[in-house]
């Protein structure tokens, strides 16, 4: 059972999905939630589905319609399909290096990936996070990673532990209320 750091609790189970492209540039595994997997993946099917044809029809009728030559339509449905691509181009990057990280049940007690988080700052304001992986953090809807700095120092702490944490805004000091 891998770790991703050292006495840290999480059990991983990896996902076939196929045969992982390995490049210099390109060796990292990727951690996400299974919720996080299945986004991603419906992430990319829309964008091949959908996105792609629709931009692919929008090419062909700028084209048509003006050229490829001093046409600001064509040259906006060009960047967006280069948009297109490189996140697809991306997403099947993340998902064929995907670890997918199940809660341990015999952690309950700790903060560990997956697990949400509330937490008090000493003027009694509260937050909650769902410790994720990088590749689907998104801090505004209280997702963040396990690499950030609040992040790591949550990881294997229980309630009422206090953390300090170094961020842009400086030191935090941050009390554990609950853990699901």
């Amino acid at each position: 059972m891998p770790n991703m750091a050292e006495g840290r609790s999480c059990e991983f189970h990896s996902q076939s999905l196929g045969a992982p492209r390995r490049t210099l540039m390109n060796q990292r595994q990727t951690f996400l939630t299974p919720e996080g997997q299945k986004q991603l993946e419906n992430e990319l099917t829309e964008l091949r589905t959908v996105r792609r044809p629709d931009v692919a029809s929008r090419l062909h009728i700028a084209t048509e319609s003006g050229g490829t030559v001093d046409n600001a339509e064509y040259e906006e449905v060009k960047n967006e399909q280069a948009f297109v691509e490189g996140r697809i181009r991306d997403l099947q990057d993340i998902l064929s290096n995907a670890v997918v990280a199940e809660k341990s049940p015999d952690a309950a007690d700790r903060v560990q990936f997956g697990s949400s988080v509330t937490v008090q700052t000493p003027d009694g304001r509260q937050r909650r996070y769902l410790l994720v992986g990088s590749a689907e953090s998104n801090p505004l809807e209280g997702k963040i990673s396990n690499d950030s700095p609040v992040g790591e120092a949550l990881l294997d702490k229980r309630v009422a532990d206090v953390i300090e944490v170094n961020t842009p805004a400086g030191v935090q000091e941050l009390t554990i209320v609950e853990i699901e």
